[in-house]
């Protein structure tokens, strides 16, 4: 099969970090799109980008494109899509879902059903409203463009972080904050309100080489186009190295501490991280070279009632200030006002990201002054 787009998905606001990070990890006609970025390659760059890439959400796979003016354009030419080269007849199941924008065809359920019979009728693949391998049909001024969602579940489900606390912060989004801040794996990185750990956890996976997919499944591995000896041989990597660094965790709740402690041997990373239980007045500067520290504390779209809040962020500041000289800031916050009472030297925030219901955004600091 001839190259084709693969695009991948971005929370909005991030698209830029995840097109920078596609660049590294050496990806071909990397271009930014609105929710996302589009690489161009074919199946073995799709299993990569789920595999290696730590800020994509999903990864999807643009297997055909053409115009479409009415339905049964619609159907003759989704019968011409070669199916056979990615979908498995007879055995896996496929859910078909389609959108319909600023086009002649404006039904969805209507589109979406002559797909469906395109598929079972040229191959005999089973359609199934509840299937796991999912088939995207997105009709936009009369394009339709036909993609697979390789991933399956999302791809911040890394299979690590099994215990989590209320509004956890998602891997694939900590991740990319970490690349905005410029964290590369070679600085330690302290969380000094860890939660369930994601920050530390992602910092010390990146410093030890760990890929993001290594030990989850894939939608990708159903499908016709699955070559499971080639994707062994992608998934072989020397085991984690020991970074040198220490990555931190703290916390003042006792059960969130045994969380990320647990979420930490479950990534393999116990060696080279640590949680202690410490309220923000008990957090003390490493040992060691400066490096990032990286914080989402709550705010009022969290715990109710954001009165409560100025006294915690304003301690968090005056620590960081009094404490670590020479080391930057990010703080993840849907609140500005609660971003400023920190007096910490912020230049202007970061683009606005949905999560959770709320619209967050990373503020930073360049390395704070010595004291």
């Amino acid at each position: 099969m001839d190259p084709f787009e693969i695009f991948l998905v971005a929370p909005p606001g991030l698209e830029p970090l995840l097109a920078a990070e596609a660049r590294a990890a050496g990806f071909a006609g990397v271009a930014e799109q609105p929710g996302g970025v589009v690489v161009q390659g074919g199946w073995p760059e799709v299993w990569r980008a789920n595999l290696e890439l730590r800020g994509a959400s999903r990864v999807l796979a643009r297997i055909a494109s053409f115009r479409a003016l009415h339905l049964a354009q619609l159907d003759k030419r989704a019968r011409r899509v070669g199916w056979s080269d990615v979908l498995r007849p007879d055995d896996v199941p496929v859910k078909v879902e389609a959108s319909c924008r600023a086009s002649r065809i404006y039904h969805a359920g209507a589109a979406a059903e002559r797909v469906a019979r395109a598929i079972t009728e040229e191959l005999g693949a089973p359609v199934a409203a509840e299937a796991a391998l999912r088939l995207l049909v997105r009709i936009e001024d009369d394009l339709c463009t036909i993609s697979l969602d390789t991933s399956g579940e999302p791809l911040h489900r890394r299979g690590h972080k099994q215990a989590v606390n209320p509004a956890p912060m998602r891997e694939t989004l900590a991740a990319l904050f970490l690349r905005a801040c410029g964290y590369d794996g070679t600085e330690p990185v302290l969380d000094p309100m860890c939660g369930a750990g994601t920050f530390v956890i992602e910092a010390a996976e990146i410093a030890a080489g760990l890929m993001p997919g290594r030990t989850r499944a894939f939608a990708f591995e159903a499908l016709a186009s699955f070559d499971a000896e080639a994707w062994a041989g992608m998934k072989t990597r020397p085991p984690a190295s020991d970074p040198g660094l220490r990555f931190i965790g703290a916390d003042r709740d006792a059960g969130a501490i045994t969380m990320s402690r647990a979420n930490a041997e479950r990534a393999g990373v116990t060696a080279f991280t640590r949680f202690d239980r410490a309220a923000i007045s008990d957090l003390q500067r490493p040992e060691g070279p400066a490096g990032l520290v990286i914080v989402n504390p709550p705010y009022g779209g969290r715990i109710g009632n954001r009165k409560l809040l100025f006294g915690l962020y304003a301690a968090l500041g005056q620590v960081l200030r009094d404490r670590f000289g020479g080391w930057r800031v990010g703080l993840v916050t849907a609140d500005a006002g609660l971003a400023r009472t920190t007096d910490l030297p912020f230049g202007p925030p970061g683009p606005i990201v949905p999560h959770g219901g709320l619209k967050i955004r990373l503020w930073q600091t360049d390395p704070l002054p010595l004291r």
